[in-house]
């Protein structure tokens, strides 16, 4: 091979183009053998097995007792009671849990993985998010389950639920992540959102029991099941759980504003809506204001349509719900509102809400 006078003196390339005129053979590379069905069943399993050994420690059974107070006078007073799930959430015994499994309980047991049973207490509950705390006094150290951020959570992923379904403890069941974004009525009637929705199978005695990620993490807290149906189960998101955790264990609730107002979802005339350039056609029909509230001090009447909370458009009583929480209490704040057909700025200050007082 003649070599160019341009590169002659330059070893280097003598040496590469002399290589490239021996012949090397190509040398395939070797075949990945793809796995059998048994080794992918095999890597579930272990899956599987490793989140429950790693969690299955911290979840508990919850015995509740209510006396029955129906009776009738000189009557002998009887016992009813119930049971649910519940996990370990720090190593000095607080436990979350449903507020519908424990609320109106008198006396609270719970059993820990390893057989044991301690008298709890109720540290607080939240009706409006089925989420409550309850803690238990002992000198151990107790296995405890973190808390995953649920933002994370994608449709698809592996899901395992563990919990005491008819009082059998430490019952796991495993499944898939079936949706996202999902959102439910509490007992209290406001609209729980961010639910996970999963095809793990769930029963009564289920409730307040972790469902995990592949991870060992809690995902979501379980709470209900649509009986009819077959794999449609829900959980609470763990964000939601651990807000609402860390505010029970401080105050022993959740503090929420109200503004007084009896009201229902009511679409907006076309033209009104366009002629104030509103971002939706419906808004809250305001259907009466409580005596002495917020809203009646602030000027509210019947058959205002309010459009606006603080700015921020509101098209139904869920939206105004999601705006009154704890951080505009006693808070000055602007209420927009169609009144006929003129659109009005009213200053309403919400107060707190008290269980008692479940309004708007």
């Amino acid at each position: 091979m003649k070599i160019p006078t341009k590169f002659q003196g330059r070893p280097e390339f003598v040496r590469a183009l002399s290589s490239a005129d021996v012949d090397v053979p190509v040398v395939e590379p070797p075949v990945q053998a793809q796995p059998s069905d048994d080794e992918l069943l095999d890597s579930y399993s272990n899956t599987i097995t490793g989140v429950v050994e790693k969690v299955g420690a911290a979840v508990v059974n919850i015995r509740v007792h209510k006396a029955n107070r129906d009776n009738q006078p000189g009557q002998r007073g009887s016992e009813a009671g119930g049971s649910g799930s519940g996990f370990v959430i720090a190593p000095d015994g607080f436990i979350l849990t449903n507020s519908h499994v424990v609320h109106g309980a008198d006396k609270l047991e719970v059993t820990l993985a390893d057989g044991q049973v301690f008298p709890a207490w109720l540290i607080g509950e939240d009706p409006e998010s089925d989420l409550a705390v309850i803690r238990i006094s002992t000198q151990q150290q107790l296995s405890y389950a973190r808390l995953a951020d649920s933002k994370t959570v994608r449709v698809g992923q592996i899901a395992v639920a563990i919990g005491s379904p008819f009082g059998f403890q430490q019952t796991v069941t495993a499944g898939v992540v079936s949706a996202l974004g999902r959102s439910m009525r509490s007992q209290s009637g406001r609209l729980i959102d961010n639910v996970i929705q999963t095809d793990a199978a769930l029963n009564p005695g289920n409730s307040g029991g972790p469902l995990v990620n592949s991870r060992g993490e809690v995902i979501g807290v379980n709470t209900a099941i649509i009986l009819p149906a077959q794999g449609i189960c829900f959980a609470i998101a763990s964000n939601t759980a651990e807000f609402v955790a860390a505010w029970l264990i401080k105050e022993g609730r959740i503090r929420r504003s109200w503004i007084g107002v009896m009201g229902q979802n009511a679409p907006i005339h076309r033209r009104v809506a366009r002629f104030h350039r509103l971002a939706a056609e419906h808004g809250i029909l305001v259907a009466g204001t409580e005596p002495n509230s917020p809203a009646k001090r602030a000027g509210l009447l019947e058959g205002d349509v309010i459009v606006a909370f603080a700015g921020e458009p509101v098209s139904s009583i869920d939206e105004l719900h999601h705006h009154l929480v704890a951080e505009v209490i006693g808070i000055p704040t602007t209420l927009t509102i169609i009144r006929l057909t003129e659109k009005l700025d009213v200053v309403v200050t919400p107060e707190e809400l008290f269980r008692d007082v479940q309004k708007n």
